[in-house]
């Protein structure tokens, strides 16, 4: 956690909150977390005005005005949490689940000189919000590594198949999770998507068809953007840019369901262990 319908809704929270915004100040308490240079900081971010909010894979980037971007992972538990006038409107209820910031989690603090901040929390310490050249972005080892994005036009179940054939001697569940294969599937959206497609997770990449391939790219886009029109999946750290929690779960076919009844053919749902993760599978409609 997060995984890309996660990272997205911030980025689209964000989109909508902060272009246009222009920087006064920068704080944080812990370096790791903002790894960057006083001068760059000086040079670069105060007095800059935001220009846009993108994605790519699990990675957050705020443009600057500047030519400068924060890069910004979240890692296992971060949060960007904006906190201003236009985040509660007129008569909103104050629903936030994040009230008091900053928090013992926040890392760091951005302050607009409209009064408004933008907050990036973190329990685990794990993310990091880095300050580079805009242009440079696309030489990080791991944007230059990164596999397609799986909502994208250009995604289609061949992109599907001619990636995982990288991997053609690994189970399906490990290449799913592989940011080099596809970018942006983590654990609850490889077992949703294997489950739509009736696949065992530990099915050998050679061993699948063509038709089930097909299957496999249909239900991973189906529950991602389902998983974005419901504003993600929530554990207990994941909020969106307002500090509300995401309603994806509620409607997890397998995900967290094991000893509950398979939707599909009320089966009880099984839980193991693949690839490291937790992994969840109907034995019936997934056998091998």
């Amino acid at each position: 956690m997060p995984e890309l319908p996660e990272v997205e809704t911030v980025r689209s929270g964000l989109s909508k909150l902060i272009p246009g915004k222009k920087i006064q100040a920068v704080s944080h308490d812990w370096p790791k977390s903002f790894p960057n240079s006083a001068a760059d900081v000086e040079n670069f971010l105060i007095g800059a005005t935001i220009s846009d909010v993108r994605r790519r894979a699990k990675v957050l980037m705020i443009d600057l005005d500047s030519q400068y971007s924060l890069v910004i992972h979240l890692k296992m538990t971060g949060q960007m949490v904006f906190v201003g006038e236009q985040r509660f409107g007129a008569g909103h209820p104050n629903d936030s689940l994040v009230q008091d910031l900053p928090d013992k989690s926040t890392r760091v603090t951005l302050e607009f000189t409209d009064g408004s901040k933008l907050f990036f929390n973190d329990q685990r310490k794990f993310g990091w919000v880095k300050l580079m050249p805009t242009i440079e972005i696309p030489n990080i080892d791991f944007m230059k590594k990164v596999g397609p994005e799986p909502l994208s036009v250009e995604f289609t179940w061949q992109t599907l198949r001619d990636r995982m054939q990288r991997r053609k001697n690994s189970n399906i569940k490990a290449v799913l999770l592989d940011q080099t294969v596809l970018a942006g599937i983590g654990n609850i959206y490889a077992d949703e998507g294997l489950w739509g497609a009736k696949i065992h997770p530990t099915t050998l990449v050679r061993d699948l068809k063509d038709a089930q391939i097909k299957l496999l790219h249909q239900e991973l886009q189906y529950v991602l953007a389902l998983a974005i029109e419901k504003g993600g999946s929530s554990n207990h750290t994941y909020v969106n840019a307002e500090g509300k929690k995401g309603s994806y779960m509620d409607f997890a076919r397998v995900f967290r369901r094991e000893k509950l009844p398979c939707p599909r053919c009320g089966t009880t749902i099984e839980k193991s262990k693949v690839a490291g993760r937790g992994t969840h599978t109907c034995p019936i409609c997934q056998a091998h």
